[in-house]
């Protein structure tokens, strides 16, 4: 069987002969950031003894049916999916539903529910809503953008690094965009949001950027914080959050019981389906992982179809 293998950490997996295999014909993995510390030996959890198969999540095919597979510790205390064929117990698989491809619907797990919840249930989005999306020149964050459309927001602003992502951002729907180089952030921010500012925050980055959308942000506003790429820690004024009356809430995919995965990942396929969210992947094939892997750490949704 061929699988991808991390021999040693801080380097990239290569392509080579193992054994195992198991009754789930692997169609697509999708990498994500988790992979990525896992096998840089960053991430808090630990990594699988070495040498290890990485992969979170993928889509395959068992007994003649396309299933998304994420759990059991796959790819972070065990073996994980970027191989032929595993063993996998089915009541923990998903139904793909047909109209969305194979790589595609992989992605719609890990990086969609990190897009979709906390705009549809941990801070629904109300009608008038101002929603500024921080990171949304990542996945997670141009899903979250294309969810807050969807879910009937009165204005979208995307804020990230990367020009040309910024300008694929108001292809998916942003009505504004901020660069957040530069100085004055928190003004221009606010500017974008109008009227008093944004009030719901998706922030997938924290540090700095989370700091400036905390002066931005409207009285009463909710921030939902999802990820640290900026930083793990963030300093806010008393005098912002409490005079301001704000809402800081955490989200965590990890936080989650099977049934909520399950039902997320379904509403969110559901959206992909009906083309209301698009996921922009590159892919690759198994040969091809080590540069899938550096294609991920660039910025980019990679997925490795087997």
């Amino acid at each position: 069987m061929r699988a991808a293998q991390i021999a040693e950490l801080g380097k990239p997996p290569d392509s080579v002969e193992t054994e195992g295999g198991g009754a789930v014909e692997i169609l697509a993995v999708a990498l994500n950031p988790l992979d990525l510390a896992i096998a840089a030996g960053r991430f808090y959890g630990g990594h699988p003894p070495l040498p290890y198969v990485p992969g979170c999540e993928a889509v395959g095919r068992l007994d003649g049916k396309r299933m998304y597979l994420f759990g059991e510790g796959r790819g972070i205390g065990r073996d994980g999916f970027l191989a032929e064929g595993v063993e996998f117990p089915a009541a923990l698989a998903v139904p793909v539903p047909e109209g969305v491809d194979d790589a595609v619907a992989a992605t719609c797990g890990i990086a969609g529910i990190a897009g979709w919840l906390p705009l549809a249930e941990r801070a629904p989005v109300r009608p008038g809503d101002r929603v500024l999306v921080l990171g949304a020149t990542g996945t997670v964050g141009s899903i979250a953008l294309q969810v807050a459309r969807v879910l009937g927001a009165e204005r979208v602003v995307a804020a990230g690094r990367d020009p040309d992502r910024l300008e694929r951002a108001r292809e998916l729907g942003a009505d504004a965009t901020v660069a957040l180089d530069g100085d004055g952030l928190s003004e221009r921010l606010r500017e974008a949001a109008g009227a008093e500012g944004p009030t719901l925050v998706i922030d997938a980055l924290w540090g700095e950027p989370a700091q400036a959308a905390v002066e931005a942000a409207a009285p009463g506003a909710r921030i939902v914080h999802l990820g640290q790429s900026a930083g793990p820690e963030a300093t806010f004024r008393s005098a912002s959050v409490r005079g301001k009356r704000l809402s800081i809430l955490g989200h965590s995919n990890f936080a989650l019981s099977t049934d909520e995965s399950k039902q997320a990942y379904l509403d969110v396929v559901e959206h992909v389906a009906a083309g209301r969210i698009v996921i922009d992947v590159e892919t690759f094939s198994l040969d091809e992982v080590g540069a899938a892997w550096k294609a991920q750490a660039s910025g980019s949704k990679a997925v490795v179809s087997l």
